[in-house]
């Protein structure tokens, strides 16, 4: 093998060893941020649950430069219900993780996923029952 083919083989979807690749004008572009696996399993949980009780009927993933964010819809031609972000500039200030409704009012920001998303979490009503 030679060292063209055995550097191209060391390559990722980064580029090599998980370095940003450069773009075209020769300037390194940044990596795009996203969900991993533990962050995902514990949306989708939640996802699951509400689709369960009827409440969201569809949702998209969006991993940008800056941003990653899980949307959440009740009908797939409106606008999201909410929209699960997570952006690591905010790390270290109030927390990567925030749960924004459809008007961009921020519900919920912290640092601890499962946290943030106790905001969407149904509330169980105490009802009174005639017997």
């Amino acid at each position: 093998m030679s060292e063209t083919e055995d550097s191209a083989s060391q390559r990722g979807p980064q580029g090599l060893k998980g370095t940003p690749q450069s773009s075209q004008s020769g300037q390194a572009t940044k990596p795009i941020v996203a969900l991993n696996r533990p962050e995902l399993n514990t949306i989708l949980k939640l996802y699951g649950r509400m689709v369960a009780d009827g409440e969201w009927r569809d949702y998209a993933m969006d991993f940008t430069q800056d941003k990653a964010v899980f949307s959440v819809f009740r009908h797939s031609s409106e606008m999201p219900l909410y929209r699960i972000e997570k952006d690591p500039k905010m790390a270290r200030r109030q927390g990567a993780y925030s749960v924004v409704a459809a008007g961009g009012l921020i519900l919920k920001r912290g640092h601890d996923l499962a946290q943030v998303l106790k905001v969407l979490e149904k509330k169980k009503h105490l009802r009174l029952v005639d017997v």
